[in-house]
């Protein structure tokens, strides 16, 4: 059981009807994407040819931001914004969608833009799976 699962579990309001697990996993993707994408980030910086991957940098950066605050919506149990969270997954996706298919192109080249293009096809998909969920 992660600590994402046991602060879910434990919170004191009612979660029922609303899958736990998933809600879970999909908290674990959206910070995980942050971090791999933050890093991806500093990553394509660091490389010669930092102007080509300008375009990658910025998806990066706006991935990172996106999936972290949709990170905190879904951590906050108490009270309920369900239009707002619906949003927040919708955008999420979008934007992991367009960062994987970045740095898909320049994965053969670069290790950490395939690392992080996994990442962003996994979070992408954990928020799907959780929009399905919620309706």
């Amino acid at each position: 059981m992660t600590h994402i699962t046991s602060m879910l579990e434990t919170h004191p309001n009612d979660t029922s009807g609303l899958d736990v697990q998933k809600l879970a996993a999909c908290i674990e993707a959206c910070f995980q994407c942050a971090q791999t994408c933050t890093a991806c980030a500093d990553a394509c910086l660091g490389e010669e040819m930092v102007t080509e991957l300008r375009n990658c940098i910025r998806l990066n950066l706006d991935c990172a931001d996106v999936c972290t605050a949709t990170g905190h919506l879904l951590s906050r149990r108490t009270g309920s914004n369900l239009a707002t969270v619906k949003a927040a997954l919708e955008a999420c996706r979008i934007a992991c969608a367009a960062c994987a298919a970045e740095c898909e192109q320049h994965a053969e080249m670069h290790e950490h833009c395939r690392v992080c293009a996994e990442a962003c096809r996994r979070c992408e998909q954990a928020c799907a799976d959780l929009l399905a969920v919620i309706g």
